[in-house]
């Protein structure tokens, strides 16, 4: 199999799970949203500035974010103003369209693929983001859903400050017979990296995914820790990493920001995975980061199996959040 034919044509039955997954892993976030929405309309025959009022404290109160929310607001009072009468049956549906545009200009187009097309082998994904966000399980997700499709991959344990997270990769590893390199802990993390890309050129892999550290202590010995990574990535492929994916955990809401805020001073992230919103009411956070960051959402957490680390599609989320 091709190396960009990862995410090949699915079954219809492997869709309707995907769906399924979905649709259960945002329940609680589809709860509190639908249910306040309709709370805020009850009595009321027009969306008026009352029904403004609420629906704007439910989009905070679902961790959209401030500026996020004021634009949702004002064009739904441009649709107001400009159709004259918009009735509160209709608010779900104006509510969905205008969520469905932010999306859709705020970020490139659904991804089909787990890859960009890069100019050689192998696509180097760095992965980032502070300890405790489901970084190290999303590497080994992704990396095992990689295998299953037939790619060859490796993976460099270079979050050197945390035992735990050397030994998670490694378990990951032998679970999905995938190489892991380490040099265990407090060890030089670009050491690691240079000996994962290494064996992955050497071996001729598909992918290599790289971990690093969460916590640093200040943000120059991260922005230096990520930086010397950078270069010796590029002393085997110049213009690696391909992919700077960091890694969000949905269910903190707004500290999610202040961490994307962080690493994208830090680094340049090109890439964002969004986890655990299947244990949260704060879904609404893919909205306003997308929003807000200007980076693509490529793939969300909704669930423990393996399968559950999906690509994000604007279009699915969309229609799963207002699902009744």
């Amino acid at each position: 199999m091709g190396l960009f034919d990862f995410f090949k044509k699915k079954a219809e039955p492997e869709i309707q799970e995907e769906k399924e997954a979905l649709d259960k892993g945002l329940e609680k976030t589809k709860e509190g949203f639908l249910s306040k929405i309709g709370r805020a309309v009850v009595g009321k025959s027009k969306v008026d500035e009352d029904v403004l009022d609420e629906l704007e404290e439910i989009l905070l109160t679902s961790d959209v974010g401030v500026p996020t929310t004021l634009k949702i607001i004002q064009r739904i009072e441009e649709r107001v103003e400009r159709d004259k009468y918009v009735n509160t049956e209709e608010l779900d549906q104006v509510l969905r369209e205008e969520i469905a545009a932010l999306l859709e200009e705020n970020s490139s187009s659904d991804v089909e693929h787990a890859f960009a097309e890069p100019k050689q082998k192998p696509y180097v994904i760095m992965v980032v983001g502070v300890n405790g966000v489901g970084k190290t399980t999303t590497i080994g997700k992704l990396a095992s859903q990689f295998h299953q499709n037939g790619l060859k991959v490796v993976l460099g344990a270079a979050d050197t400050f945390r035992a735990a997270a050397v030994d998670q990769l490694k378990l990951w590893g032998e679970r999905v017979g995938i190489p892991v390199i380490d040099h265990g802990m407090n060890t030089d993390p670009a050491s690691v990296a240079f000996d994962a890309v290494k064996q992955a050129v050497d071996m001729n892999a598909d992918v290599v995914i790289i971990d690093t550290a969460g916590r640093l202590h200040t943000k120059v010995n991260l922005m230096t820790e990520l930086s010397k990574i950078k270069k010796v990535i590029q002393k085997f492929i110049p213009e690696a990493p391909h992919e700077v994916l960091l890694v969000l955990d949905g269910s903190t809401g707004q500290n999610a920001f202040i961490q994307a805020q962080e690493f994208t001073k830090a680094t340049e992230v090109t890439a964002l995975a969004i986890t655990k919103l299947d244990g949260t009411a704060k879904g609404g956070v893919v909205i306003g980061i997308s929003d807000q960051f200007k980076i693509p959402v490529k793939y969300i957490g909704v669930g423990e199996k393996v399968s559950d680390l999906q690509l994000f599609n604007k279009k699915t989320y969309v229609e799963s959040l207002f699902k009744k």
